[in-house]
């Protein structure tokens, strides 16, 4: 008590915050459209979701995040009239980020799916920061290969430009492909951006925040240009589980595609392969949860929490 009246009394939370339950009673009337085919062509490798989990934590998101992007359109349309303007469309940017293994793909990939069956919100595209990654060459050179995920590991000004464009309502904005298969940017490969109503951009280090230059200026960073952001939490050890599980399973599947960068874990036995796999984890993976993934949670607007079984169990909803 006496250590807690020194620190003074505890600041309210900025967060309203949901249990599960509660969460899932948000959802009002909003139709299930997916189906469990839909699911499976969405879902990660060892990051299971069933329609239960959609209906009690997705539609009730995708609910909330339509009424945000229809009052965002409705300031936008009424900037346009003030000021006279003719000025094209812009994205409404939705970031998510989290750990290796937390499950940001499958959670991105879901809401794209919901979000494009709005009505106000019919074209949603996806983009993810490993496409911005330098690659290989530069990382090898620089001596950054085992710092890959890693906030230097990226080329931040070709993404900064790349969500400059976004933001300023440009047509045909390209984005590089990355290979998961090759581990590398696929040369001469781009996606591109057309003016979508919504763009998710996920990545492990999107919510980073500013970096200040000496002369007070600041540096913008990924997170600058969302409209609303998310993260996906789970405990180190259910993490480090996912993880070799998920490694485990590709050493069956992917990895033995002669094409693939981890061709050289293909044949190594279990217990040669978990130790592989555990070693990545503790030495990059945990490594950038600790030092610069988790540091980032308390910016974001929405934060999911998984249980061991990759459940949602609570949901955090940012105070306007």
């Amino acid at each position: 008590m006496e250590k807690q009246a020194e620190l003074g009394p505890a600041l309210p939370s900025p967060y309203h915050r949901f249990s599960r339950h509660e969460w899932a009673a948000l959802r009002a009337d909003t139709p299930l459209t997916l189906t469990m085919e839909d699911l499976a062509r969405l879902q990660s490798i060892d990051d299971p979701i069933s329609l239960e989990e959609v209906i009690a934590i997705y539609l009730p998101l995708s609910r909330l995040l339509a009424l945000y992007v229809a009052a965002t359109q409705g300031l936008f349309k009424a900037t346009q009239r003030f000021l006279d303007a003719e000025d094209g469309k812009v994205p409404y940017i939705i970031g998510v980020g989290g750990s290796v293994a937390a499950g940001k793909s499958t959670l991105s990939r879901v809401m794209q799916a919901l979000l494009s069956r709005w009505h106000n919100t019919p074209k949603v595209e996806l983009v993810t920061t490993d496409g911005f990654l330098h690659d290989n060459a530069f990382l090898q050179r620089e001596g950054l290969m085992d710092k890959k995920g890693f906030p230097e590991s990226y080329d931040g000004a070709e993404l900064l430009h790349f969500l400059s464009n976004i933001k300023a309502g440009q047509r045909h904005v390209p984005a590089p492909v990355y290979s998961h298969l090759t581990y590398d940017i696929v040369p001469g490969e781009s996606v591109a951006v057309d003016r979508p109503d919504i763009l998710i951009v996920e990545g492990l280090n999107v919510l980073l925040p500013n970096r200040a230059m000496k002369d007070g200026r600041a540096i913008p960073f990924v997170s600058d240009f969302f409209d609303f952001s998310i993260y996906l939490h789970a405990e180190e050890d259910d993490l480090e589980k996912w993880y070799v599980s998920r490694f485990m399973r590709l050493r069956q599947t992917a990895f033995r595609d002669p094409r693939s960068y981890f061709r050289k874990y293909a044949e190594l036995s279990d217990t040669e392969a978990e130790a592989v796999a555990r070693s990545i984890w503790q030495r990059i993976n945990l490594a950038n949860l600790r030092e610069n993934i988790l540091p980032t949670r308390p910016r974001a607007d929405l934060i999911l929490t998984k249980g061991p079984s990759h459940r949602i169990e609570q949901v955090e909803l940012r105070k306007l």
